[in-house]
Parts: structure tokens; C-alpha cells; sequence
């Protein structure tokens, strides 16, 4: 395999599989991507925390999640290839409502809120990918939004499954998806 001179190939082979990006782009990308590994439990942001990052998960598991009488609901969750980040927290430069816990050791890639930006008024292209990504992270939102509302545990099961990666049924624990459904444990172990 031939060598490369950027850092951070694994974002950089994926954001241009997504958009096309020129090479000052790449170049700019591949200096201010920051690597990250996180093991199993550990929390890429806390509720309450400020979230100037987005993170590119290479490899892992994450879930979004609040905390509701002392009981954690779990909102999304994201696996390999896919894009978190505290939405309020980096958008609005606010603590953090969320937490975004890794279920799994997970290694990520990450750009600041401030390099987006730069890339956004710099990079023509980086406007397309950016819409192209916020396209993405607004079905799914959708998705998310529709399946809360389907009042029946079952139908909401059967949804999930037609909605989502597969990876995640296949490497979720029950008590988080369980959680995402908004059903209890055993709720879900009868529809399985």
C-alpha cells in the first residue's frame, strides 16, 4: 500500500468518500484533527461540560444520554464511522445537556469548534460536506423523533430495526437499547 503524507487518513478516506475535498483542505484537515482513545465507560463529554469538539468515531461505541429522576435515558447511539458531538455544546458554545458515553474502547477523530469554522469560510467544499453531513444528522434525528412517538413497544422495535445500522443491534446491550426504546429490559428480551 502506498504511503501517505496526512495524518488522520482514516477521517480523511472517509470525509472524501462522502465530498470530494481538495488537497489544501486535506492538508488543512489532517494538521488539526486531534486522535483520541477512550476505553470502555469513559465519557467524551459530561453533562455540563463544555463540547468544542466533534468527533469521527474510527472504531467503538458511543451513547448519548441524560439523566431524568435519577434514571438514564439513553437518546442515540453511534458506532464506527459516524459522527457525535454534544449538538447544543458545540453549536452554542454551552454546557453540555448530555452525556456521551463509550460502551466500547473507542478511538476517535476530532475537529474544534474553531477549525470548522476556519474550514467552513476557507474550503468552498467544506459548505457542501458540512450540508451533506447536517442532511444526514437531520433524517436521523427524524427517525429518532418518529420512533419516540409509536406508542406500542413492539412497533417501536420493529421500526429501530428497519432504521438502523446494523452494527448497533448486533453490539448494543440490551439495557441501552432497552432504554432508547423507552421499554424495560424485559419488555425487549420477550420481543427478541
Amino acid at each position: 500500500m502506498p504511503t501517505t503524507k496526512y495524518n488522520h487518513f482514516f477521517s480523511i478516506i472517509l470525509l472524501n468518500s462522502i465530498y470530494p475535498l481538495s488537497k489544501s483542505l486535506n492538508k488543512f484537515l489532517s494538521n488539526a484533527l486531534v486522535f483520541s482513545q477512550y476505553k470502555k465507560g469513559d465519557y467524551i463529554v459530561r453533562s455540563g461540560d463544555f463540547c468544542d469538539r466533534v468527533h469521527i468515531i474510527r472504531k467503538g461505541l458511543v451513547r448519548g444520554y441524560f439523566k431524568y429522576n435519577d434514571k438514564d435515558i439513553t437518546t442515540w447511539v453511534s458506532v464506527d464511522n459516524e459522527l457525535v458531538t454534544s449538538i447544543s455544546g458545540y453549536f452554542k458554545k454551552e454546557p453540555a445537556l448530555e452525556n456521551i458515553q463509550c460502551l466500547e474502547d473507542t478511538f476517535t477523530e476530532s475537529l474544534s469548534f474553531d477549525d470548522m469554522h476556519y474550514a467552513l469560510q476557507n474550503f468552498k467544499e467544506m459548505n457542501h460536506l458540512n450540508r451533506i453531513l447536517m442532511e444526514y444528522y437531520y433524517l436521523h434525528a427524524e427517525y429518532r423523533a418518529f420512533m419516540a412517538r409509536i406508542p406500542t413497544a413492539k412497533d417501536r422495535y420493529e421500526y429501530f430495526l428497519k432504521i438502523t445500522n446494523p452494527e448497533i443491534i448486533k453490539r448494543l446491550p440490551n439495557k441501552y437499547l432497552a432504554s432508547l426504546l423507552n421499554m424495560r429490559p424485559e419488555t425487549l428480551s420477550r420481543l427478541k
